[in-house]
Parts: C-alpha cells; sequence; structure tokens
C-alpha cells in the first residue's frame, strides 16, 4: 500500500504555493505509506541549453564542489550546486545525458535521482512530513509536482527504491500496485539499452513508458500501450515536463481521485489529501475511470 499525490496548477498566481499545498497533501497519505517519500517538482527551468541533475550520496560530507569543479573542468563548462541534505541540484552547461554518462564513469558513488532542464527530485527514508521538510518542499514554487509515499512491499527500505523513478528527460514516474510480469519487461527493455539501478518493478514501469515515449508515441499512446504491456494491478502518476497525467488498470482496484476546479487540478489516493486545498468544496471530484489515460498541459505564456 502507497499513496500518491499530484498538483497541477491552471492558475499562474498560485505558483509560489505550489510546495506548500503539496506538502500538506503529502502529509494527508502518510499512513499509506510511512516509511519514505518523495517528490518531483517542475520549476526553475535551466538556462539556455544548460541542463539540471539531481544528485544523491548518503554521505552528507560528500565533496560536491569537488566534483562539480571536476565535471567543470572535463567538459569545459560551469558548473552550480545547490546542496539540500543528502541531494545536490546540479546545474550544467552541457546535455544531461553527457553529464550522466560522465557521472557514471568518473563517481558512480553518486545516484542521478533526476534530470531534465525543469525537474527536481528529492526522496528519502522517513515519514513524509520529515522529508517534505529536509528539502524544504513548502517553500518550492512552480506549475505541477508529484509526490510519493511508500510502504515497501516488493523491494527494500531504501533511499533508491522510494519513488519517483525517472527515466528520460523531465519525466517520472509514481505508482501504487505491483506488476506481474516486471521480470520479463525488465529483460526486454534491457535488450533496448536501459540500464536499471534497483530491482523495484516501478522503475520497470517508469522506463517502459519512456522507451514508448522515445519510439515517438504521444504521452497519451505511451500509456495506452502500457494497459496492454503491463500486468497488475496500478495507479500510475507522471510528470512530465508539459503536465503530468493519470492511469488505472482495467480492474481499477488501487484507489485514486481526481478534483479539478478553474485553478487547479489535483490527484491523490484518498481524497483526504486534497481536501485542503483553496476551493476544494467547489471543485469537481470524480474517480478516474479504469483504463482511461487523464492528461494535462501547461498552457504557453501569452
Amino acid at each position: 500500500m502507497c499513496g500518491i499525490v499530484g498538483l497541477f496548477l491552471k492558475n499562474p498566481s498560485m505558483r509560489p504555493k505550489l510546495g506548500k499545498h503539496l506538502r500538506t497533501m503529502l502529509i494527508e497519505m502518510t499512513e499509506r505509506g510511512p516509511d519514505s517519500a518523495g517528490i518531483a517538482v517542475y520549476h526553475r527551468p535551466a538556462a539556455g541549453k544548460s541542463s539540471k541533475l539531481t544528485l544523491f550520496n548518503a554521505d552528507p560530507k560528500f565533496p560536491w564542489r569537488e566534483v562539480g569543479g571536476q565535471l567543470g573542468q572535463a567538459l569545459d563548462t560551469e558548473v552550480d550546486f545547490e546542496v539540500k541534505a543528502n541531494h545536490a541540484v546540479m546545474t550544467v552547461g552541457a546535455d544531461d545525458e553527457i553529464v550522466r554518462d560522465w557521472l557514471r564513469q568518473n563517481h558512480p558513488e553518486i545516484r542521478v535521482m533526476g534530470y531534465g532542464r525543469l525537474m527536481e527530485v528529492y526522496k528519502d527514508m522517513g515519514l513524509p512530513a520529515e522529508v517534505a521538510d529536509r528539502y524544504g518542499l513548502a517553500g518550492m514554487e512552480g506549475t505541477h509536482a508529484i509526490g510519493h509515499t511508500r510502504m515497501a512491499t516488493e523491494s527494500a527500505v531504501t533511499t533508491e527504491h522510494s519513488h519517483p523513478f525517472t527515466a528520460a528527460s523531465d519525466m517520472c514516474l509514481v505508482h501504487n500496485g505491483s506488476l506481474s510480469n516486471h521480470n520479463n519487461m525488465r529483460k526486454w527493455l534491457k535488450k533496448r539499452g536501459h540500464i536499471f539501478e534497483t530491482d523495484n518493478d516501478s522503475e520497470v514501469a517508469a522506463r517502459y513508458f519512456a522507451q514508448r515515449l522515445s519510439e515517438g508515441a504521444s504521452l497519451k499512446e505511451a500509456l495506452e500501450a502500457g494497459l496492454a504491456d503491463l500486468d497488475g494491478f496500478y495507479t500510475f502518476t507522471m510528470g512530465t515536463r508539459d503536465g503530468f497525467a493519470v492511469l488505472r488498470d482495467a480492474f481499477a482496484c488501487k484507489p485514486a481521485v481526481l478534483a479539478e476546479t478553474d485553478d487547479w487540478v489535483a490527484m491523490a489516493s484518498e481524497y483526504r489529501s486534497i481536501a485542503n486545498l483553496p476551493g476544494a468544496d467547489k471543485a469537481k471530484v470524480w474517480a478516474p475511470a479504469p483504463s482511461v489515460v487523464y492528461t494535462w498541459e501547461v498552457k504557453a505564456a501569452a
């Protein structure tokens, strides 16, 4: 049993309080996932052709600045770091694929939690409130964010096994449920070049959708393909650079609720995570139908 939350802000005036609202939503899911939690926030785009990576190392004294200096010298570019607990957000004047390859070869002790131009991912062990406050979630602005509280059933309780899982630039996935064919799907994805970091079935789902997107599928098409290829029970919420999406399996046995107003769209495993949002009493509220993909996209500024 896990808890999922997502918040998409349609009203730009609400963006300064994105993190504050998501923190409240996440904490309401504590009973569904007390062992670890994670968040993905879409905000503060990297300038120009720069990329932004969220990195993790368990050592609180890890020499991030030294790594940044090595990376900058190797790629002949500027590197900026913002350290938050055992995570660091690194902005680099290079493509994220090049940076990830350099890190893999030179610093395998660093785990890449998220990457792209817009997304930051923080995940850790502990109660949702502890994780949220450790990384300053309440102070984060942005357009949209997703979160997850975990009660481990399929794999170990570690920071690495926590959600969200990132498998493509500015794309991540949170998952409540379990997949029965994840071992065969993992083999299929490995043949297509995917490198796995955990034995978590949710990472398989994330990489599956990333594969479909890389083949040219739209977000809706990628999720619809999963209905045929991913066996099991699930509620998925996916974050992308442009918005977020929700999908339940054909049996829809994993709980989920959606709510929408003129100002926002919210998703949660239970309504109590939505109830405290401004205007929730006037929101349209419904249970996502089985096998139906729901998507929302950020509208470009006029």
